[in-house]
């Protein structure tokens, strides 16, 4: 398992609630194990007790896609490092399930299950995926949606690092508010009188003064 797979982890937890649609998806100790996805073993050590806690790291981690979202780089990474702090990781080297055409394991590095609680674990394995990618791709290829009120977080992984959206159905949605907002804006916009052509009026206005001085 390569380590950039684990920043994973910090966007599914992160993404557990949606403050701007004042909705929380992380209500129940299931909820909170669906979150380790198909590592069942640790997700099987979750209690009650690790639904507040959860939501205490989801918190600091949205805090390092905020200021990492907002240019503000060296906060983005004090507030990761305050994790990687009280939640070191256990690397291992591991070969398990990873097998090459001769059978031999394809060896890699692993983070190790935490010993102590079903949120340790997960919050070691998150901050250090999320260390992973900062490091080796920027502090600007962490984002928040710009599509209000979703504001979800996601991991740019764009060649040109032009992600804006944290899915094709919000960057759609985004995309059809902004042409309504043009289209409003034009209907809005008062039409301008049209003006004559000044050659043609002044040939008008000739016209009018050589007839006035032959009726005379």
């Amino acid at each position: 398992m390569e380590l950039a797979y684990y920043s994973d982890y910090a966007v599914r937890l992160v993404n557990s609630e949606e403050p701007g649609r004042g909705k929380d998806a992380l209500t129940s100790v299931e909820a909170v194990r669906d979150l380790f996805g198909g590592n069942r073993q640790a997700a099987r050590r979750a209690t009650d007790a690790d639904l507040t806690r959860f939501r205490s790291v989801r918190a600091r981690l949205r805090a390092v896609f905020e200021a990492a979202d907002k240019g503000e780089e060296t906060l983005a990474v004090d507030l990761l490092n305050s994790l990687l702090l009280e939640f070191p990781v256990s690397p291992q080297i591991s070969g398990h399930d990873h097998r090459d055409v001769d059978g031999r394991p394809l060896w890699h590095m692993h983070l190790a299950d935490h010993p102590s609680n079903a949120t340790a674990g997960y919050a070691a394995i998150a901050a250090m995926g999320l260390a992973f990618h900062l490091t080796e791709y920027g502090v600007d290829r962490l984002g928040l949606c710009e599509a209000a009120p979703c504001r979800n977080a996601y991991l740019d992984t764009s060649t040109n690092r032009s992600r804006r959206y944290c899915s094709d159905r919000c960057a759609t949605r985004a995309n059809v508010a902004a042409y309504r907002a043009r289209k409003r804006q034009e209907a809005e916009r008062p039409e301008r009188p049209e003006r004559s052509d000044d050659s043609t009026g002044l040939a008008a206005e000739s016209a009018q003064r050589t007839t006035a001085s032959g009726e005379r």
